[in-house]
């Protein structure tokens, strides 16, 4: 009896796990919507390295469903700006939340 409980037991988790297994955390519906998300953020992120303007080590770049997060650090309130304005030009991007203080 007690091997048919941890047999059941085990049965119910692997089906758990398969069942859920193609699911991505942070309340994203797909794995295609993660990949999009990583897809964007990758490319805000080259942006920046190419852009003398922007700070690339000091700003950091977050994406959920289209949504751009950005925060850290900037020099100026141009620094800040142009990395907005960097981020909103990349496609796929549906907005983007500037959270990025300026720094004297």
């Amino acid at each position: 009896m007690k091997y048919v409980r941890a047999i059941a037991f085990a049965a119910l988790a692997g089906i758990t796990i398969i069942g859920t297994g193609c699911a991505v955390g942070r309340g994203q519906e797909t794995a295609g919507s993660y990949v999009d998300d990583a897809a964007i953020t990758t490319a805000v992120k080259a942006k920046f390295v190419e852009d003398k303007t922007v700070s690339a080590m000091s700003i950091s770049v977050e994406t959920l469903n289209g949504t751009v997060q950005l925060s850290g650090f900037a020099k100026s309130t141009a620094e800040k700006m142009q990395a907005e304005n960097i981020a909103r030009g990349v496609k796929n991007v549906k907005s983007v939340r500037n959270d990025i203080v300026v720094r004297p």
